[in-house]
Parts: C-alpha cells; structure tokens; sequence
C-alpha cells in the first residue's frame, strides 16, 4: 500500500516511520510512505500557503491552489482523504474497508481550517471525534495506524482478529505473569487448559464489558442484524 501525506509539518511524521510495526511495514515493503510539503507547491515567492478570510472573520484559511498542485504532484493518488471536524466519525469498519486500497492520500490541514474548494478535490472527509485539534497530522497517523496493521503480513492475523470493535465487541480481559499480584489473581479458568472453556469465557467478557463501557455498540450490532 503506498500512503501519501500532504502537510506543511513534515517533522511530524519522522517519529511515525521509524517507530514500532510501521517501521517494521516499511522495512518488509509491505509499505510505502512519502510526505508531501504542500508549502512548495505554493505559486507565491514566500511560498505562503494561507490567506485572509473573505468576508471576514478570525484566522486564516488554507489556499486552495498549493493543495491541488501537491496533490496533481502525485504519481497516483488513490483515495483522498481530508482530515476535517466535518467528516465522518472513524470507525473500525472503516480501517478495514481503507486497508484494502492501493493507495490512500491524506491532507492535513491548520490555521482556520480549509478554503470551501478544496472538498472539490478529495474523496471523503474522515474525523477522529468530535473535538478540534491544532491540524490534521495527528489524526491521519492515528488513520494510517489504524489500517497498516490490518495490512496482511504486517501483523500475525490472530493479533487483530480479536481486536475491539471487531464484530462491535470490546476485547475480553487478558493476563499475564504473575498469576497473583497485590491480591489480584487471574481468573482460574485462563489457567486450566480448558480450550472450550476458555473460549467461552472470553465471549461472554466481550459481552459483558461492551454492556458495561459501549453498550451504543451492542445497540449497533442488533441493528446490523
């Protein structure tokens, strides 16, 4: 999968491409990444991105010119992604639908957010909740995080067949050593062996905690249906 990141703070994403399983991504080539500074694809001689808001108001926007000329920039775009308050909450469901593309572009945005014309040039607007952040590199790793361990090869499949939100369940409860610590004890079916029994354990877990903590999700698996 090739990944595209257009922004005007390239430093960001140094930290995201040698860290960890997206390192790890890009060494097997099972990825590829190129950061793309917007700022040079700027027409003005102080290669300024951004400008006063007609009619008025707090802030500068984010010029629409340096965005399609970095995007025409691209050998292959693939589906483009604007990170925007605006867009669709991101969900699970949509990491697994975007880790089956060949390429995905994402334009990171900061200032008073976006002249109105650069939705013309994208494919869809995702949001990482509902609150404002300085810009968009944050989210777009947080994206691109999300769908290059749903990658094949990238992780083992058994590492996020049970992930949260699979199915619109939360993960069961999981242990390690020691078996007792400060009067908390793993729970004793975990240690017998019992395959069938563990198994079961675990989805009645990840019935009870999503009731307890996302019962909106149960509500959306019944839904589903």
């Amino acid at each position: 999968m090739k990944l595209n990141f257009l922004t005007i703070f390239p430093k960001y994403y140094e930290a995201f491409k040698t860290e960890s399983i997206v390192s790890k991504a890009l060494e097997k080539k099972l990825i590829d990444i190129e950061i793309v500074d917007f700022r040079f694809f700027s027409n003005n001689k102080h290669k300024k991105v951004d400008d006063e808001i007609y009619g008025g108001g707090p802030g500068m926007l984010l010029m629409v010119e340096p965005i399609d000329n970095a995007l025409n920039s691209l050998n292959e775009k693939g589906t483009v992604i604007l990170l925007s308050p605006q867009g669709k909450t991101f969900t699970q469901e949509i990491a697994l639908e975007l880790s089956l593309k060949k390429t995905l572009t994402f334009i990171s945005g900061r200032y008073e957010g976006f002249d109105e014309r650069v939705r013309n040039l994208v494919d869809c607007e995702i949001s990482i909740g509902d609150y404002v952040l300085t810009g968009g590199e944050l989210p777009s790793m947080v994206i691109a995080d999300s769908i290059i361990r749903l990658i094949p090869n990238v992780i083992k499949d058994s590492s996020h067949q049970n992930d949260s939100f699979q199915n619109n369940l939360l993960d069961f409860p999981q242990y390690t050593r020691p078996r007792e610590y400060k009067g908390m004890n793993v729970p004793e079916v975990l240690l017998s062996g019992n395959h069938q029994k563990i198994d079961e354990w675990r989805s009645e877990k990840q019935k009870e905690q999503t009731l307890i903590k996302r019962p909106d999700l149960l509500e959306r698996k019944k839904n589903d249906k």
